[in-house]
């Protein structure tokens, strides 16, 4: 019976010991954690401040850059987003919109230009318009006016949930038969992708 006791005593005080170790562990790897975080959110913060920095300089390069740069400064991706083609359909109000490559979806920028445009066709209630596809030279023909097709009909369709009626819509694709841009470069590509919204009375 001592025996057992003093074993019991013995186990009982190693138990202890284990507890207590394995307390101090967990206590350990939250502050390596917590410092760990800290440190990652630091270096966050810089790589954030670093890239905002990195913006400013280009824009700020952008007036004496080569060519490649250039290029880069009037698209965004594959989508053109200068404004040296663009015309208007009313004062203040751009007449087109520009999409990437095969492509059909409208951007950000190319869905404000067409609220703009839905609001001034609300406030002339009597104006009708076409609204044009247009392709880049790549691809045949029927491939080409068919996306044109598409695109026009993605503006139309985004015009009418702002409320213009359809019946003061009418789409029309030239597919690639007219380039605003004759060049064969993806700076001319992207100015030639595009729906134009026109006044047809």
């Amino acid at each position: 019976m001592v025996k057992f006791i003093i074993f019991y005593e013995g186990a009982k005080m190693n138990l202890s010991k284990i507890l207590k170790n394995a307390f101090l562990v967990i206590i350990f790897g939250l502050i390596v954690t917590a410092c760990a975080t800290k440190k990652s959110v630091k270096t966050t913060t810089e790589t954030s401040s670093t890239t905002t920095k990195a913006a400013d300089t280009k824009a700020a390069e952008t007036q004496k850059a080569d060519p490649i740069e250039k290029l880069d400064a009037l698209m965004q991706g594959d989508v053109y987003i200068g404004s040296d083609t663009v015309g208007e359909l009313a004062s203040g109000v751009p007449d087109r919109v520009f999409f990437a490559t095969n492509e059909t979806i409208l951007t950000t920028a190319s869905r404000e230009t067409l609220r703009k445009q839905a609001a001034w066709l609300r406030q002339n209630s009597d104006v009708t318009v076409v609204v044009e596809g247009h392709a880049d030279e790549r691809g045949t023909r029927e491939y080409n006016l068919a996306l044109g097709e598409r695109r026009a009909n993605a503006a139309k369709d985004y015009l009418m949930t702002y409320g213009v009626s359809s019946d003061r819509i009418k789409v029309l694709s030239y597919g690639k038969e007219r380039p605003v841009d004759s060049g064969s470069n993806p700076l001319s590509w992207s100015k030639n992708r595009r729906s134009v919204t026109v006044k047809a009375n």
